[in-house]
């Protein structure tokens, strides 16, 4: 039962639905609630951004916290304050009070992100990583897909129903963090050992220099600009109701959902690189194309294609980084979450300029060129280095 992926992964993939559920269905009214307050493109993106900019506060601390007390606990406690966090949200009276909030839960996402994706890696060899990454990031994606949707119809209630929405959700994925996740044995005195492999030594491998890029980017663009400024797009120019924000996102959600399984297979069979490079090309042109699309048909399309580079780029850079960072500890991972928190930081905030002073094209072009040099860096991986069977493991 080589190839049978642990219990442990299939319930982060479980936990990881209820999360997505609840984020989705924030994202037909975050980027509109905030801008009921009267505020500009660039005050619209720092909500976007400042849930990101905790995240990279907590995340040199998160390590040592997951460490100490262990990964479930960590994954566990962090999605009890987004849920929190996520409640006051729809209290907040002001802009002020919806950035505190919201930056609050970044704190809680930390704690999260960057202990499921250690316990992930943790749990899986090599030659299952791709499909791990592809079964977790599919939890995601499902919840994606239904998200949105139920998003959309929640804002016929109110702006501020999906907030406690996802507050709900969130308790749900955090008892199920608890009552399910399980650290493997030896995972305590592992982190306790010194690591074999220096973080100098990471640093210097390829393979984790492209997940970094691809992650950056994928920060910028996916959950920066792209959930920022898609959904005014959609409103301002398109004049379409937001909810159809909502049913654009869960069409797109289910084409990503659908590449996942060969996004997975290929990472495994084929090899980190090629799957890389096909998700950066397809990510990278389709959001260029974006803020040209002249109706909704032609926006779907396009989200569409991004969706399924979007599948590649949860699968084969994840698979990378575990290749990559083998007997080096929680730290580096801690860094490749870091640098996508960074991304998606700053996309929405220069997103955001672009947009208010040289107009939509010019805001989705930098994320786009990013996408493309981590396309660059990916088909840089020596072919040695990139893992395609159980058998290939090789040092750096």
């Amino acid at each position: 039962m080589a190839n049978t992926l642990p219990r442990t992964v299939v319930m982060l993939a479980v936990s990881a639905f209820f999360v997505a559920v609840g984020f989705g269905v924030m994202i037909p009214v975050l980027p509109v609630f905030a801008a009921s307050f009267g505020v500009s493109n660039f005050l619209i993106g720092l909500v976007v951004s400042a849930f990101a900019g905790f995240r990279l506060a907590m995340s040199p601390f998160v390590r040592r916290f997951s460490d100490r007390i262990g990964h479930r606990r960590t994954i566990g406690i962090g999605m009890w304050i987004v849920g929190v966090s996520s409640a006051l949200c729809g209290f907040a009276g002001s802009y002020a009070e919806l950035l505190v909030w919201r930056a609050v839960g970044g704190v809680g996402s930390a704690m999260f992100t960057i202990s499921a994706t250690a316990l992930l890696l943790a749990s899986v060899g090599p030659e299952l990583r791709g499909r791990a990454s592809g079964l977790y990031q599919g939890g995601f994606l499902l919840g994606g897909m239904t998200g949105p949707a139920i998003g959309g119809l929640l804002t016929h209630i109110s702006l501020t129903a999906p907030f406690f929405f996802y507050a709900g959700t969130l308790v749900i994925s955090g008892t199920i963090a608890f009552t399910q996740l399980h650290d493997p044995p030896g995972m305590a005195e592992a982190a306790a050992a010194p690591p074999t492999r220096t973080l100098r030594e990471v640093t210097a491998d390829s393979r984790f220099r492209a997940a970094c890029l691809m992650s950056f980017g994928q920060g910028w663009q996916s959950f920066g600009v792209r959930s920022s400024l898609v959904p005014i797009l959609v409103v301002t120019g398109l004049g379409a109701d937001p909810s159809w924000t909502g049913i654009a996102f869960a069409i797109a959600a289910v084409a990503q959902t659908a590449a996942l399984p060969a996004a997975g297979r290929a990472t495994d069979v084929m090899g980190r690189r090629p799957v890389m490079v096909v998700g950066g090309l397809l990510a990278a042109l389709s959001t260029l194309a974006i803020p040209f699309a002249g109706n909704l048909q032609v926006l779907i399309v396009l989200l569409c294609v991004y969706g399924v580079g979007a599948a590649a780029l949860g699968t084969a850079p994840t698979a990378a980084l575990g290749d990559a960072t083998k007997g080096a500890g929680s730290q580096p991972v801690a860094i490749y979450s870091m640098v996508g928190d960074i991304g998606a930081i700053l996309g929405p905030l220069v997103a955001g300029v672009l947009a208010d002073q040289l107009g939509m094209p010019a805001a989705f072009s930098v994320g786009t060129a990013i996408l493309l040099a981590g396309t660059v860096a990916a088909a840089l991986i020596p072919a040695r280095l990139d893992k395609r069977r159980p058998d290939a493991e090789t040092v750096a």
